[in-house]
């Protein structure tokens, strides 16, 4: 089984501990990138996986390609095209101080690809399923283009297609919005996964009798039933919609959920508890990489979905982007098994 990801990876700069970057003087530097997190995940759980982007022809790239490989992950069919790469710059939250993402991003190569130049059929000939999420659409509308065709030539080879909607609004910068442009994509995929948030804002889809700011960080899952059906309604491809759920208490504490339908039924996953929480960034992608690889290794959508959920649990304990637990280390948590014992 093979899993090809499409999207942009950055250079990430963290502002040290907890300083705000107005304080900093140095940078942790690592990469990131949602549709790369999701790759990096599913090769550590040992799948084969494909990652797709375009990368300037520079040292700074090449360090980048370097550590991609080093997590296993396929970087053969990476253009090398452009003249940047983007960069993410971060500070960490605490308490009631929220964390902040800066970005500066524009035409970076990826941004900047040239239509057509990305042989969709000889990459997805062999692949199982294909991944992508609404970050890349919002870049350009060449990158747009570019995501749409992937869908379409996965569609025509069978390959299954995942897409987290996963909505930046201010990367929506070249003309088009979101509602213009991602229901095409969306349609053509058929596991979604969303946020209330991003249901609403790409798509005017919202939960009945849903108030976030009463939910004191407590959200009863059953209420998202009805922005699941909708969805599948609206998207009839779709064979499974997902929403992570995250109740912020503040910046080290937070609740953390899901929830799966298949069109029969609503799963709920087990609540996670996540107090002094090290990076919170990338925790989406990490349950977006457990879910696929729940639904292929598991072939049941509630062990999938607590796979997912557990593994992005996990996720929160690790600073930077990247979720390096193993699988065994994500089964112990669903088994309740959080001793914190050696294992020999």
């Amino acid at each position: 089984m093979k899993v090809v990801t499409l999207g942009e990876i950055m250079v990430r700069l963290g502002a040290p501990g907890y300083l705000k970057l107005i304080q900093a003087n140095q940078f942790d530097v690592s990469y990131a990138g949602a549709e790369a997190n999701v790759a990096v995940s599913l090769a550590n759980y040992g799948l084969e996986t494909d990652y797709i982007t375009c990368l300037p022809d520079n040292p700074i790239a090449e360090r980048c390609i370097m550590d991609l490989r080093g997590h296993k992950v396929g970087v053969d069919h990476i253009l090398r095209t452009g003249k940047r790469m983007g960069i993410l710059y971060l500070e960490t939250g605490s308490n009631a101080r929220p964390s902040k993402v800066y970005y500066d991003r524009e035409d970076s190569s990826i941004a900047t690809v040239t239509p057509g130049s990305i042989d969709w059929e000889e990459i997805l000939k062999d692949a199982t399923w294909f991944h992508w999420t609404g970050i890349t659409p919002a870049l350009s509308s060449n990158a747009a283009a570019e995501c749409l065709k992937a869908i379409k030539a996965a569609n025509e080879l069978g390959v299954t297609v995942s897409c987290d909607i996963n909505y930046r609004g201010n990367l929506w910068k070249y003309g088009k919005t979101a509602a213009e442009v991602m229901p095409e994509m969306v349609a053509g995929s058929d596991i979604i996964l969303g946020n209330e948030e991003d249901c609403e804002k790409v798509f005017g889809i919202k939960p009945k009798d849903f108030d976030a700011s009463r939910t004191n960080g407590n959200i009863d899952q059953n209420s998202f039933l009805s922005v699941c059906q909708q969805m599948m309604e609206r998207f009839p491809r779709c064979k499974k919609m997902v929403v992570t759920l995250r109740g912020a208490i503040n910046a080290n504490h937070n609740m953390w959920s899901g929830v799966l339908y298949n069109g029969d039924e609503l799963l709920i996953s087990k609540r996670y508890d996540i107090t002094d929480i090290v990076d919170r960034v990338g925790g989406g992608d990490s349950f977006m990489g457990g879910l696929i690889f729940g639904l292929l290794h598991y072939n049941d959508d509630r062990k999938a979905l607590e796979f997912a959920t557990a593994a992005s649990c996990l996720k929160h304990t690790l600073k930077g982007d990247f979720n390096w637990v193993t699988v065994q280390e994500v089964e112990n948590l669903i088994d309740g098994d959080t001793s914190g014992r050696v294992k020999r």
